[in-house]
């Protein structure tokens, strides 16, 4: 379509008439698009390229456009949108116009270059288009980066793993990168991904650093519930940082009117977004922390603005009926409250602080009282207590005290008055014995009596460092019982502590395994850490056989084997729950076993007498399942979990996951549970298959499920007659005598659909 290039008036009015015709004949949009391209490009009038770029955004958000047209068409156009982004101007219809077209034709231009690897060109356009809304982004008005904001949530969708409904389809399948080939030219998953977390966390920037603007925060509300409802694995990631952000935080300064449109805005964005997401799935794992959060929503916007809109208080009017601060202009004296004086004798702490004469609270004991309700009734009465009666009380007990302190210094001076006098006293009363000059003596006794006078008086202060004594060594016993009380009393405080709020609780894949620290946090999952630790890692290397051997003799266990006996009744306690714990212990366990092994291993070569390492998986990953086993029910999937996520499986617990075929009402889950490990445990799949075969020759209820794992996996063990038995439907035919008997309740059968769900989690460690 062709446009005559006359006034601009009959332009536009044969634009709004091609526009009013393809409104009719949604199959005209090619034509029309290839006619106005030549019309709306850079060096075009402004009031045309603004038409234009609203046209292509009706264009290719039209439901009525089909898909492979479109598509076709966003090919050809893709250098008129680059154009009218670049164009000098830089008006705002113009850029929003193209922002919002990208934003529609991102999509299709992704899936063309999936299935046309060879058009670099197109991805290169797509590309330069992309960066220059991103440099929009931050440095444009409020209009271009509401845009923006939808441009790169379209773009986080595209390039985010998406649902496959049919693999064998791919062209009915949502545009993904899990459409996306491993081995494509241009589209390389690693640089996707990097780029998608990328764009995400600057889109969820805007929570993290609590925004005050409410147009920027209310877009991406907005933009955020189609990634929460089609991209399950970054919903976790959104709703957290959306938990994080305080719509209410500008209420801490003074609230304006604008200011109280904006919060409120801003709030019910919020509370909308959490309700529509709790409404559609009620069974979220964040949906008790998103109720949570509404409600601390709601609380937190009835203290800030109800407060407000309630009546006056009552002002706060002297009870005296003259305020303190009139008493000095009407030459009133303000009241004083009477301090009695001290009693006389020695003064103690409660004399000290007492400052009332009534004999029922000077005589009342508040050691009777719980320390919690004392404060309870402390923290209210300071609240109210008037200021200056509290300015007046403190410096009577600072006087008091200044008194105390002096008389004490002058009781302590009379004293040393009083001593000094009586030494003096002392001194005046003694009078030497007189010897007469003229007696004489011997040389020999003169020198001795002066020999003494001249020699230095001993050092009677400087005296040796003193030192304590060294306790007494503890016994055995009581190191033991120690441990056990340590233990005990770490257990009993993991039980009050919360539970984990990491981000690795939330998504899995983001642990680190071995590596991460032990009690890094004060919450249970750290103490659990530190504690399955201590017990695998603290005594390695320190056990031998001979000591071994002489602990089961003298029946005493190590502080490592006080742990586990405590961490095994902790998991049993509540297994269910618990199962994350158990888990993570026995792979520790497990861990340690193996580095103790390698170790011993390569000391083997150079010294033959190398003790024996002692081991512990296999015990008490048997132990723990035979604590489970008796409170699993038939339809209990608890049991396969921890089969397929312990790192190894030997003999002895297949053996007891055998067992379980022995109670009638469990033998589904055995059969189960034995089939889930041979489809997704190689290393254990022979012997599984092992406990099948024996669980058909000897038990008739297993035959049922058991015939058809064993047809696919090892039919040599099967006899004539049940290879041929699945190929007939015992419901059809049931005089048959080659069939196998159906139970009437279902709870048996031969399909493969009555089989455990295959799981989606990466089981734990295998070994091989």
């Amino acid at each position: 379509m062709a446009l005559p290039g006359n006034s601009l008036v009959e332009q536009m009015s044969q634009l709004d008439a091609a526009r009013n015709l393809v409104l009719g004949d949604a199959a005209l949009y090619p034509q029309i698009v290839h006619g106005i391209l030549p019309i709306i490009g850079a060096n075009s009038r402004l009031e045309l390229r603004r038409w234009g770029a609203e046209f292509l955004t009706e264009t290719f958000s039209s439901p009525a456009f089909p898909q492979q047209p479109k598509q076709k068409l966003a090919t050809e156009i893709l250098g008129a949108v680059k154009d009218l982004l670049n164009t000098p101007e830089n008006d705002e219809t113009v850029v929003r116009g193209a922002i919002l077209t990208a934003a529609s034709i991102y999509v299709l231009i992704f899936r063309q270059v999936v299935s046309h690897p060879d058009q670099a060109a197109l991805w290169e356009t797509m590309t330069a288009i992309k960066h220059t809304i991103l440099k929009k982004w931050d440095t444009s008005s409020h209009g271009v980066k509401i845009c923006c904001v939808k441009f790169v949530q379209k773009v986080v969708q595209v390039q985010t793993q998406g649902p496959i409904a049919d693999p064998r389809r791919p062209e009915k399948n949502e545009t993904s990168i899990a459409i996306v080939p491993r081995n494509h030219p241009l589209l390389t998953l690693s640089n996707i991904e990097a780029e998608t977390s990328g764009l995400l966390d600057r889109l969820l920037n805007v929570f993290h650093e609590n925004s005050s603007d409410p147009i920027l925060v209310n877009a991406t509300l907005n933009s955020l519930p189609v990634l929460i409802r089609t991209r399950p694995s970054i919903s976790n990631k959104i709703i957290n940082a959306i938990l994080n952000f305080n719509p209410l935080k500008q209420a801490n300064a003074p609230i304006t009117p604008t200011t109280k449109v904006n919060i409120k805005s801003m709030e019910r964005t919020t509370r909308a977004l959490f309700l529509s997401i709790i409404k559609k799935a009620p069974t979220h794992p964040l949906a008790g922390r998103m109720q949570q959060y509404i409600e601390r929503l709601a609380q937190s916007h009835n203290e800030i603005f109800e407060e407000a809109s309630r009546k006056r208080a009552l002002p706060a009017e002297p009870t005296d009926v003259v305020d303190t601060a009139k008493r000095a202009r009407l030459g009133l004296e303000t009241p004083q409250h009477k301090i009695p004086p001290l009693p006389p004798g020695p003064t103690s702490f409660g004399q000290l602080f007492t400052l009332t004469e009534d004999v029922g609270l000077t005589s009342f004991d508040v050691k009777q009282l719980p320390v919690d309700l004392v404060v309870k009734i402390i923290l209210p009465v300071l609240t109210r207590v008037d200021s200056e009666a509290l300015d007046q009380a403190i410096g009577a007990v600072r006087s008091r005290y200044e008194t105390i302190c002096k008389k004490q210094v002058f009781e302590r001076q009379n004293q040393a008055a009083n001593a000094q006098a009586a030494v003096d006293e002392d001194d005046d009363d003694y009078e030497p014995e007189y010897q007469p000059m003229d007696v004489t003596g011997s040389p020999t006794d003169m020198e001795k009596s002066t020999a003494p006078a001249a020699e230095p008086l001993p050092d009677i202060v400087s005296l040796g460092p003193f030192v304590l004594p060294k306790p007494p060594p503890l016994s055995p016993e009581d190191v033991e019982h120690l441990g056990k009380e340590t233990v005990s009393r770490i257990f009993t405080m993991i039980t009050t502590l919360p539970q984990s709020t990491k981000a690795v609780v939330n998504n899995p894949s983001q642990s680190i395994g071995f590596g991460r620290l032990a009690a890094s946090s004060s919450d249970r999952e750290s103490w659990l850490t530190l504690l399955t630790r201590l017990a695998t890692r603290s005594s390695a290397g320190l056990e031998s056989e001979e000591s071994n051997d002489a602990q089961q003799g003298s029946a005493k266990q190590n502080i490592a084997n006080t742990i586990r006996h405590m961490l095994y009744r902790y998991v049993l306690e509540d297994f269910r729950a618990r199962m994350n714990f158990a888990i993570s212990w026995m792979n520790e366990e497990w861990y340690n076993d193996q580095v103790q092994l390698k170790h011993a291993s390569s000391q083997i070569e150079g010294d033959p007498n190398n003790p024996h390492v002692p081991t512990h998986y296999s015990h008490w990953s048997l132990k723990l399942l035979e604590g489970m086993l008796p409170y699993l029910d038939a339809r209990d999937k608890v049991l396969i979990r921890f089969l397929s996520e312990l790192p190894e499986l030997d003999p002895a617990l297949i053996q007891k996951v055998k067992s379980l075929a022995n109670d009638p009402e469990r033998v589904i889950l055995c059969v189960q549970a034995l089939h889930y490990l041979v489809i997704v445990r190689p290393p254990a799949r022979q012997l599984c298959l092992d406990a099948l075969v024996d669980l058909y020759q000897t038990m008739e209820e297993t035959r049922p499920l058991a015939t058809k794992i064993l047809l696919k996996w090892r039919p040599d063990s099967l006899p004539e007659q049940a290879k041929q038995a699945p190929t007939r439907d015992p419901r059809r035919n049931p005089n048959s005598s080659n069939s196998t008997p159906v139970p009437q309740n279902g709870t048996a059968s031969t399909g493969q659909n009555n089989t455990a769900p295959i799981q989606t989690a990466r089981p734990g460690i295998t070994s091989t």
